[in-house]
């Protein structure tokens, strides 16, 4: 099982971070690599591949953020304090994300989150003062109280809820026609993984669950969360949706969520799209049986 955005080549090197020197000959490395972006698109080259060019290309008023080392060549990207990470994604992306090798992706993956986060965090949570970037970008400092930031990570809790050789799925009124998958949520303070699944099911669909199994977990770089995928055993089948939620919600039997994964044409519904652990743990449960 290989989730999307998972498997980088790169060394994320966090030796580096903490040695001004070492970051400075890594800038310094003829054969240092900057990640090719159009705005937050990745540009797809060969085989799926991340497209890279000489540091020299980087934009004058740009901070190089240290990436990691593929073998013993240094890459980064280039941020710049005006540009911002759209808030929803594009067809373009997805279409880039659908070309792109799962590794690859992977680091596209950290390069965006982490330029999304520095983008966010211009200034100190604590006082206010304007932050500036330091740890070879993996972290904002304030020089008025002294306060440091680093990237965080939000976990959101992704699932499928299992009843008699089907599972439940849901839809969002925003989502391309046909389209279902997982339900999620993000954990709350206080809340424990099971419990996060078991609150976001009953609340989103009424459904009640028990046993809840972890399967996987995926970065999502939308703009840095972790899906930790789960299946719960639902204690009954009746669906009561929140409108706020979801547009609709069904139970789908194995048969016909193959038959969506294979792509068959007439299916019941549209999957996910491949890069999605929501994809990675139907075809979990399909295989599973």
């Amino acid at each position: 099982m290989t989730p999307g955005f998972t498997g980088s080549p790169l060394d994320r090197a966090d030796r580096v971070r903490h040695d001004a020197d070492t970051f400075s000959a890594a800038k310094g490395d003829r054969r240092a690599q900057l990640l090719v972006l159009d705005g937050d698109l990745p540009r797809v080259g060969d085989e799926g591949r991340l497209v890279w060019t000489s540091l020299t290309e980087a934009p004058d008023d740009a901070v190089l953020l240290f990436l990691g080392y593929d073998e013993d060549k240094p890459h980064f990207v280039a941020f710049r304090s005006d540009e911002k990470m759209p808030a929803a994604r594009s067809p373009a992306l997805a279409d880039a994300l659908d070309r792109l090798r799962t590794g690859e992706a992977a680091t596209y993956a950290a390069a965006r989150s982490l330029l999304a986060w520095h983008a966010r965090n211009g200034f100190c949570a604590n006082c206010s003062a304007a932050t500036a970037i330091f740890r070879a970008g993996w972290g904002r400092t304030c020089a008025q109280c002294g306060a440091e930031h680093f990237p965080r990570v939000d976990p959101v809790v992704i699932m499928l809820a299992e009843h008699r050789g089907r599972v439940l799925l849901g839809r969002q009124a925003s989502w391309p026609a046909r389209r279902y998958s997982a339900l999620a949520g993000f954990l709350e303070p206080g809340e424990a993984i099971e419990e996060a699944v078991r609150r976001e099911i009953l609340e989103e669909t009424g459904v009640a669950v028990g046993p809840v199994r972890y399967v996987a977990s995926q970065p999502w770089p939308f703009p840095a969360q972790l899906m930790i995928a789960c299946i719960a055993e639902a204690t009954h089948d009746t669906i009561t949706i929140d409108p706020h939620e979801l547009e609709n919600a069904i139970w789908v039997p194995r048969g016909d969520v193959a038959a969506a994964l294979a792509g068959v044409e007439d299916s019941s519904f549209l999957p996910p799209p491949p890069y999605a652990i929501a994809r990675t743990l139907l075809d979990h449960w399909v295989n599973e049986a």
